[in-house]
């Protein structure tokens, strides 16, 4: 639980705050961007909540934080029912981010051939009862090894099948189903993993239904610059392959992008293939 008492200097005055355990990791401003800004490498509140809406924002952003650095002074919201949370048809956020995954975001697809979990947000029994109510978890889809955080839970509660890649196999024995090399590999109906070595050997995104791209660490979308990137500071296995990958990646179309770190967006499909275009362009021009 966050701590009033290591509140930092620089948020607003009011009953909610973040405390110096932050550590960056981006889901608050996610969450609720009108309300937290950044100082001193953490999140600030930057304004109060101010109506019905906003305070359900601050919600998803308390619960999200993988630190528990947010917190409220004073009568204690309503914390029940709030993930997952419907983003898209069918799609939903899993909030819960995880301190083993940097805070990285996952998500949950419901499936008439069987749900899907991709990467791993913390085992909270509150999510997991609504993940129950929802149909339970088929396939565990993980991007990278960075992302694993609480995998292994999951799928021995649900019984699910879980899916990486190869060369990230070391970050999860447990997997029942290796992906290999770098064709593009169906995994159920309208189910595509696409491996995209870069950020890791074994990053892998998943397209399903040909709209919802879900990317790992391998690509975001900014919601400040409304355009597509990718993390060069933070490519731990080759910034050339990544972008060989993503340039491979402009042969498939989507609408929404889906991140693990970086902000999740949606364009039509021909405005996110430019988009996509224009990143692996910019990539070449910093390839080291």
């Amino acid at each position: 639980m966050a701590n009033p008492e290591r509140r930092h200097p620089k948020n607003v005055e009011g009953p909610w705050f973040v405390d110096d355990s932050c550590i960056d990791c981006d889901a608050s401003r996610q969450c609720a961007p009108w309300m937290f800004g950044a100082a001193d490498g953490q999140a600030i509140v930057v304004r109060q909540p101010s109506s019905e809406a906003e305070l359900a924002d601050a919600v998803r952003a308390l619960l999200a934080c993988p630190t528990g650095s947010i917190g409220v002074v004073g009568q204690k919201p309503h914390l029940d029912g709030v993930y997952p949370d419907l983003i898209a048809e069918d799609v939903y956020y899993c909030g819960y981010n995880s301190p083993d995954s940097f805070g990285a975001n996952s998500f949950f697809a419901r499936r008439p051939e069987g749900n899907l979990l991709v990467d791993s947000p913390r085992f909270v029994r509150k999510l997991v009862r609504r993940l129950e109510e929802l149909g339970g978890v088929s396939h565990v889809l993980l991007t990278h090894r960075d992302d694993v955080a609480d995998a292994e839970r999951f799928v021995e509660h649900f019984g699910a099948r879980t899916w990486i890649h190869e060369a990230d196999t070391s970050a999860a024995p447990f997997a029942t189903d290796v992906l290999r090399g770098q064709t593009p590999t169906p995994i159920a109906e309208g189910l595509l993993a696409i491996p995209v070595p870069g950020h890791t050997r074994g990053s892998v995104v998943f397209l399903l239904d040909a709209r919802y791209l879900f990317t790992g660490d391998s690509l975001y979308f900014s919601r400040k610059r409304q355009e597509l990137g990718a993390f060069r500071r933070q490519c731990w296995y080759s910034w050339t392959e990544q972008t060989r990958s993503l340039e491979r990646l402009a042969a498939h179309r989507f609408e929404w992008v889906l991140a693990g770190h970086g902000d999740r967006g949606r364009l039509p499909p021909q405005q996110m293939h430019q988009k996509l275009l224009e990143l692996v362009e910019r990539m070449k021009r910093t390839r080291s």
